[in-house]
């Protein structure tokens, strides 16, 4: 059975796996989904269209499928869609989408610490680490794997790629590209996060064709353009990682953020 406190109210038709514990107090409403072995704190609310993958964990005060603040929103059907092993800490807030994109999306086996905000329309990849107090204002994409310091707070449709590292406290208004480090207001680059892709397996030889490509990207001479014709022409640089990070420079709408 459904491990659920007498005190919980739960909506109708909420689908709800019997594996799932639910604490006291907490609230569940309209069509939500929770999947099998999810653990729900008390006081948590939950509602609308709203999916929680397998084996999630959320702590006391969250609020996940609120409508969206956007003032241009109103009412259209959104959701919001969260993957297996995640963790969710004290007094997170996660929003559902607004009809540009219609869902916001957290990837599996992120961590979220406490009183970190999602906005609407955002989409976090897998393994992502937002620190406590981070803040992801709306259409904020974040690549697998990324990490978001304590208190950064990062400025609508920026994109931030994987492996990437957001010191404490950054301001981020431009696209942090893959694998590098940022911190600052605004967020400056300060170099590859090396310390990340170590834990994370990358080779040596990995890490140094990177460490070249960011020296011809942000110190050298080159445009961007510049650099990025001299990497796509030049056959040493034949690296998956090389790929996404140049197609990641390529594809930036609102800019890169530099040293």
């Amino acid at each position: 059975m459904v491990k659920i406190h007498p005190t919980a109210i739960i909506s109708p038709e909420a689908k709800i796996d019997p594996t799932v514990e639910i604490g006291a107090y907490t609230v569940i409403e309209g069509d939500v989904r929770i999947e099998k072995g999810c653990r729900i704190g008390p006081h948590v609310y939950i509602e609308g269209d709203t999916v929680i993958g397998e084996n999630c964990v959320i702590y006391p005060g969250v609020i996940i499928g609120t409508p969206p603040q956007h003032l241009k929103y109103v009412g259209e059907p959104t959701k919001v869609i969260i993957g297996e092993n995640t963790i969710i800490r004290e007094y997170v807030t996660i929003h559902r989408a607004t009809a540009v994109r219609g869902v916001t999306k957290i990837g599996k086996r992120c961590f979220l610490m406490a009183y970190s905000h999602i906005a609407h329309d955002c989409v976090v990849g897998d393994n992502v680490i937002l620190a406590n107090g981070a803040t992801l204002g709306g259409h904020v994409e974040v690549e697998s794997c990324a990490v978001v310091g304590g208190l950064v707070a990062i400025h609508q449709y920026v994109r931030i790629g994987e492996f990437a590292l957001l010191g404490g406290g950054a301001m981020v208004s431009l696209d942090v590209p893959p694998y590098t480090a940022a911190c600052g207001d605004r967020a400056r680059l300060y170099g590859l996060n090396i310390v990340g892709l170590k834990r994370h397996g990358f080779s040596i030889e990995d890490i140094r064709i990177l460490k070249r490509v960011y020296r011809i990207f942000f110190r050298s001479n080159f445009t961007l353009e510049e650099a990025i014709q001299y990497v796509e022409s030049n056959d040493k640089f034949l690296n998956p990682f090389v790929r996404h990070f140049v197609e990641f420079v390529k594809n930036t709408q609102r800019g890169i953020c530099r040293e």
